[in-house]
């Protein structure tokens, strides 16, 4: 395979990108042309915000093809375009062969959560002193344990105190890898629900590889009041959602949210005050863990 590395302006990347496609790429990947410098720009959206730019100021593209002058022709004929001004041609380059399911697999190393606690794909041995261990690998929904929000969810669970954990809701479960962690650690009337079908089904399996009994499905499988309910989801549909949760906590039970940036805080704490008192529990690279106990 070879490799075409093109610099372009923001408003270009997206005419750049379909045309690469067009032209037979196998693969279009964006990045920062500034990263790891002074001008490096952070993008991320959320639900119901607008949506992040399709690129970045100067923004690199890369497109892989079948041989090299499959490459060559397409850099080609892209510059004798005319949205090719303030456009730049890289160069193209050979990618070695590669065994990429191994070197995919090299890229997600188990997951320390606490000294005891770890998340370890199935193709690595659990360190030795793991004494709790979630076998989890990468897959399309959403939590791996590489994320500083499912990271503190789980450290929040292995935190509490033996027995702690009756019926719990993880709502949003996405990998389902929180109702797996409070299964566990004791949680014996688990629900795990989401909105994407594809999650519920990724739960069930991964509950299932851990040995952990729960009931996974669509959120209207949600019923009644849990002692603990964990939501990691994002700040937007958190606020959106503060009733409902709040209405799925038991008497004295404890609310746990995650997926919230520090800035994002007092959004929060306001739109759950009619409910709880949200209090920031934990935090990790600019993320916060909320709680609050629900009377």
């Amino acid at each position: 395979m070879h490799e075409l590395s093109l610099l372009c302006p923001q408003d270009q990347v997206e005419t750049l990108s379909d045309a690469l496609e067009a032209l037979d790429a196998l693969s279009v990947s964006v990045e920062d042309a500034d990263a790891q410098t002074e001008a490096e720009q952070a993008l991320f959206g959320e639900p119901g915000m607008p949506p992040p730019a399709d690129g970045w100021q100067r923004s690199r593209l890369r497109a892989l093809f079948a041989d090299e002058a499959g490459a060559r022709e397409a850099a080609a004929l892209l510059q004798a375009q005319d949205f090719f001004d303030g456009c730049r041609l890289v160069g193209v380059t050979a990618v070695p062969d590669e065994d990429w399911v191994r070197l995919t697999q090299s890229q997600f190393a188990p997951v320390e959560i606490t000294p005891e606690f770890w998340i370890v794909p199935t193709w690595h041995e659990p360190p030795a002193q793991a004494r709790q261990v979630i076998r989890l690998d990468p897959g399309l929904a959403f939590g791996t344990g590489t994320h500083p929000t499912t990271r503190m969810c789980l450290r929040w669970i292995a935190r509490q105190p033996a027995g702690r954990f009756s019926r719990v809701l993880d709502y949003g479960c996405g990998s389902g890898i929180l109702a797996i962690g409070a299964g566990l650690h004791g949680a014996t009337d688990i629900d795990a629900v989401d909105i994407d079908p594809a999650a519920v089904e990724q739960t069930r399996a991964n509950a299932e590889a851990n040995r952990v009994v729960l009931r996974a499905g669509l959120p209207d499988a949600a019923t009644g009041r849990y002692p603990t309910v964990l939501a990691n989801i994002l700040a937007t549909p958190l606020k959106l959602l503060a009733p409902l949760l709040c209405a799925h906590v038991a008497p004295g039970g404890s609310l746990v949210l995650a997926g919230i940036l520090e800035r994002q805080a007092d959004e929060l704490k306001d739109a759950y005050a009619p409910h709880a008192a949200l209090e920031v529990s934990d935090s990790e690279d600019g993320w916060i863990l909320m709680t609050a106990t629900v009377h």
